[in-house]
């Protein structure tokens, strides 16, 4: 039957395709094709898909796939299909000829089993034998939950793949994961399936006109754009999406997620890095654009507790009740408002906020990206002489409008006191210049404001481009990832916080107005008495507590406030050196666990005496300096680059001689102990950073190694059982002559040898970490409650 369809579709057809051969056949397979999402946007954009390319020389077959039998599956299908809609642009008779040959070229399948996929291959390439058609390839449209998408991925390897020649696209939604961990998992089995070209991750929010637009406005206005858009001019950087309806009906889904997982780690994120990444040679170069949205990704600084500010309206504990059947009295910590502040240590925009803000019920439906810029003019000239014109005084932006609020269409809007931005013709138009609407404070006449030609559905922009092969509006395994690397840690410190509570509406009025505080946020106002909820105490409220661990002070506190402690111990241990012998020796480990320590020194420590400070490495690993696996090349990124330490007073460990790498005869570790030697008193560095791996190995000296752990102070070079195997690291008997060492524990994966640690004696050689014993100086232990307590 679908044969004889198409063959009248593709030869008797009132839309011809252009002279010369077919381009071959693609089949579109729509998995979930009676969901919300399919009924909402996906059918209608594989019906704006086929008005598009009707005529482009291919041909096509729409497959809509449910788990639901044939019968009740294929009704609730065409009851959707009925539905469908053409542009208002669009010849009533073109479409109704149009939507006609759609609804016949598609058709029903129950895909189960790997037998209906087999069958459903077998049934795509009988019909292109019948009508001699070459296949050019197929799509798979994942419209189901995340769960189901390791055994389709099997079922699309094994029994669905096109021919070889032919091409495979199977495009997936979100949620890609609930953290770094959930999303390496996923990713690791889809690759099983799957190669990377294949694949296509969509986020709806680059499908939108406005988002789009953004590279190619930054492009096609370089030579406005270059001078300002950096650090020296640009204020500050929003990203903002406003939802006026709650959560009611997907508490489910929220109690999971909520809005940082939601909107933020994936809309609001693309939407910034668009902003911020440096634009490459060409934006229409698909690889490069990906690859200058990871640079910019990694450039961004980490984010801790005191980043962020959350909400949730009152409404929604009630609701979570009522929905999930959650005893009375349930309290949830699920936000559904946050803003959240980021930095980059790019050079180009180090110092420069951003703020990603989102929240449901709220008092207005919106979504711009914007950015502000420094107006360094003063104007003698009266307010109203001022408003008169089009004053250097008045605020400088850029606004990139997502739809809704008091516009109601995307738009591009640039302040006419900055520049008359070059748009494309044949698809943005210049808006009338109306004084009676205003945004941001201003009329809209104060702005060069550019709207669609022809507005579209995210969903058919990016089904185009699915159609186009263009990766670029896509989001990567590499690019998932480091965005999931960048917000776990936030997720986590927020984890157990008790968000404030918003009556929801315009009745929030300033409640969820915040401000940039010591390099975090905290809102403006008090939360209100009346407000507040019995939420009972909170993990986040106890105090940190100090005891003995191994006959040693023992400072121990959720991971946050342990950090933050950590930080003043040491900034207090640098002062007091200081103030006695003029200067501080700081011995620092390398790997995570200290990253978000060298942040907090960073960002929050302004009195630390860094010009007096000589900063050591404990260990290092033998790679180049510059590479991303070095020790140093982490503390530089993280932290020296960031405060005022003379060049002279750091000491990187010297792996790299003779452009070798940790040859014994080179000396390396030889000439790091004659530094130490020279300029640390007696060998005794003031203050020495440790942290313990999960065999009990700390510094770089390991369970069973040959050298390090006995003998004379010194430097020396070790194995590693893991790549890089080759290290270099003080010795024990070195690290014992400081007069403080601090040993940092964090997380639940430590737990094992915390436990083992605190009832085991000084058995270096099978626990590295229990030799640390200073033989005139002060050990203290900072061990986070999940690794002492799990």
């Amino acid at each position: 039957m679908l044969g004889r369809v198409l063959c009248t579709v593709l030869f008797v057809g009132a839309l011809p395709s252009p002279a010369g051969a077919s381009q071959g056949h693609i089949s579109v397979i729509l998995l979930g094709a009676t969901g919300d999402l399919a009924k909402k946007y996906l059918w209608q954009g594989l019906f704006q898909l086929y008005m598009d390319q009707v005529s482009s020389g291919h041909s096509f077959t729409f497959h809509g796939a449910a788990l639901a039998a044939q019968e009740p599956g294929q009704r609730l299908m065409f009851d959707v299909l009925k539905k469908l809609s053409c542009p208002p642009d669009e010849p009533p008779n073109r479409c109704a000829v149009l939507k006609d040959q759609f609804l016949k070229l598609s058709q029903y399948h129950q895909l189960k089993t790997a037998e209906n996929y087999t069958a459903l291959s077998r049934e795509i390439e009988s019909l292109l034998r019948q009508e001699g058609l070459k296949e050019a390839g197929r799509i798979f449209y994942f419209s189901v939950p995340p769960f189901a998408y390791t055994e389709i991925a099997q079922h699309i390897s094994s029994s669905c793949r096109p021919p070889a020649g032919a091409w495979l696209r199977v495009v997936l939604e979100k949620p890609f994961g609930h953290d770094l961990e959930s999303a390496q998992q996923l990713a690791a089995q889809l690759a099983g399936f799957f190669r990377e070209e294949e694949m296509y991750r969509v986020d709806h929010y680059l499908g939108k006109q406005a988002v789009a637009h953004i590279l190619p406005f930054r492009d096609q206005n370089r030579q406005f754009l270059d001078p300002i858009w950096n650090r020296h001019h640009v204020e500050r950087v929003e990203v903002v999406l406003k939802e006026t309806v709650d959560a009611k009906g997907r508490t489910s889904f929220y109690e999971q997620y909520g809005v940082i997982r939601d909107v933020l780690q994936n809309h609001l994120t693309e939407a910034l890095l668009f902003l911020i990444m440096e634009l490459p040679a060409s934006v229409s170069s698909a690889q490069e654009v990906l690859q200058h949205k990871l640079q910019a990704l990694q450039s961004l600084w980490g984010l801790e507790r005191s980043s962020a500010v959350l909400g949730q309206y009152q409404a929604y504990d009630s609701q979570v009740q009522e929905e999930l059947q959650e005893a009375p009295g349930y309290v949830s910590t699920t936000p559904t408002f946050a803003g959240v502040l980021i930095h980059s240590d790019s050079p180009r925009w180090e110092g420069v906020p951003f703020l990603l803000t989102s929240g449901k019920a709220l008092d207005e439906r919106v979504g711009y990206a914007r950015v502000l810029f420094k107006n360094r003019a003063y104007c003698p000239q009266s307010g109203t002489l001022r408003e008169a014109g089009h004053s250097q005084c008045k605020p400088k932006q850029i606004i990139f409008y997502f739809g809704h609020g008091a516009l109601g269409t995307p738009a591009v809007l640039v302040s006419r006191n900055l520049f008359q931005p070059a748009m494309p013709r044949d698809s943005w138009k210049e808006a009338e210049a109306r004084s009676d609407l205003h945004i941001f404070g201003q009329p809209l006449s104060d702005f060069y404001m550019y709207s669609p030609v022809k507005e579209r559905d995210a969903y058919s922009v990016l089904i185009s481009n699915i159609y186009h092969g263009r990766k670029d509006f896509f989001i990567t395994t590499e690019n998932l990832l480091a965005s999931w690397a960048f917000w776990t840690p936030l997720l986590d410190s927020t984890s157990r916080q008790p968000p404030r509570l918003y009556p929801g509406g315009v009745e929030n009025q300033q409640l969820l107005d915040f401000e940039m505080v010591g390099g975090g946020l905290a809102f403006t106002l008090a939360e209100p008495a009346e407000l507040l909820s019995p939420r009972g105490q909170m993990p986040s409220d106890f105090r940190a507590i100090q005891s003995k661990f191994r006959q040693s002070p023992l400072v121990s506190a959720w991971a946050e406030e342990l950090i933050s402690r950590l930080a003043s111990d040491m900034e207090e241990a640098a002062v007091s050196s200081v103030a006695r012998s003029g200067q501080f020796h700081l011995a620092l480990s390398g790997g995570s666990s200290p990253v978000g320590l060298f942040q907090r020194l960073a960002r929050h420590h302004y009195g630390f005496p860094w010009q007096h400070t000589h900063v050591w490495l404990v260990d290092e690993r033998c790679v180049p300096l510059s590479h991303g696996q070095s020790n140093f090349q982490g503390l530089q990124r993280h932290l020296l680059q960031h405060v005022r330490v003379p060049y002279l007073n750091i000491h990187p460990m010297p792996v790299q001689l003779n452009q070798r790498l940790c040859v014994e005869e080179d000396g390396g570790a030889r000439l790091y102990a004659k530094d130490i030697q020279a300029l640390v008193a007696n060998a005794s560095f003031d203050l020495v950073l440790l942290g313990v791996g999960t065999d009990g190995h700390t510094a770089s000296l390991f369970p069973r190694s040959q050298s390090g752990l006995e003998g004379a102070p010194g430097v020396v070079l070790t194995e590693s059982p893991v790549k890089p195997h080759q290290r270099m690291s003080l010795s024990l008997p070195l690290i014992n002559r400081a007069r403080q060492v601090f040993v940092l524990v964090l997380g639940k994966g430590k737990h094992d040898i915390t436990t083992l640690l605190s009832r085991v004696g000084r058995e270096p050689s099978k626990w590295p970490i229990s030799g640390v014993s200073p033989s005139s100086g002060q050990l203290v232990w900072y061990v986070d409650y999940e690794a002492l307590l799990g």
